[in-house]
């Protein structure tokens, strides 16, 4: 029997909406000095998905903070199979950046951090068998053929972007190789 597919499933405006000023009154928890708000639909897209797929998180914030909320929004009773943070990114300069007279002591905004997939490979994973969802195409760009682009969340109370993804991702749970599937419009038929 084939094991389910791999789905690393990013944090920040993929899941969840921080801030460290208040949208509303009604955000879901607090992490540090951030008032997290859970995207509309998370736990059924979370309950949906880890019954058919490996499931992981991989986020470009900091390790600990990544923790702090990957501890909150995922049951205790649904394993994970790594959850990562920016220490397991890989660091790279914007070149556009230096045109706009970014100095490499600007590193919030001169630098951005790739998730490169060659990583999960080194855990024993297949690339064939393997999708990443991010809200950041610059991020997974070098994973061209396992990436699935999501709208970012900034806390829309009515957003249905997770119910409308797991009816696609359970169309490609069986797929024996999902780096030759086209998925930038996967939202066609929405």
């Amino acid at each position: 029997m084939t094991p389910p597919m791999l789905l690393i499933l990013d944090l920040d405006e993929t899941l969840i909406h921080a801030s460290a000023v208040k949208i509303r009154d009604d955000f879901d928890f607090q992490v540090y000095h951030y008032y997290v708000h859970q995207r509309p639909g998370l736990t059924e897209f979370l309950t949906r998905c880890g019954a058919h797929f490996t499931l992981a998180v991989w986020s470009s914030a900091s390790d600990d903070y990544v923790r702090a909320v990957v501890s909150q929004i995922f049951p205790p009773t649904l394993p994970l199979a790594f959850v990562w943070g920016r220490s397991r990114c890989t660091r790279f300069r914007l070149p556009e950046l230096d045109e706009q007279g970014f100095t490499s002591l600007d590193y919030a905004t001169s630098y951005e951090f790739a998730k490169r997939l060659k990583k999960v490979t080194r855990q024993g994973f297949d690339l064939k068998r393997t999708l990443i969802v991010d809200d950041t195409p610059e991020k997974v760009s070098h994973n061209y053929g396992n990436a699935i682009y999501i709208k970012p969340f900034v806390g829309a109370r009515d957003d249905q972007e997770l119910a409308y993804l797991a009816d696609y991702l359970l169309t490609l749970k069986n797929e024996a190789n999902v780096r030759t599937i086209e998925k930038r419009g996967w939202r066609h038929g929405r």
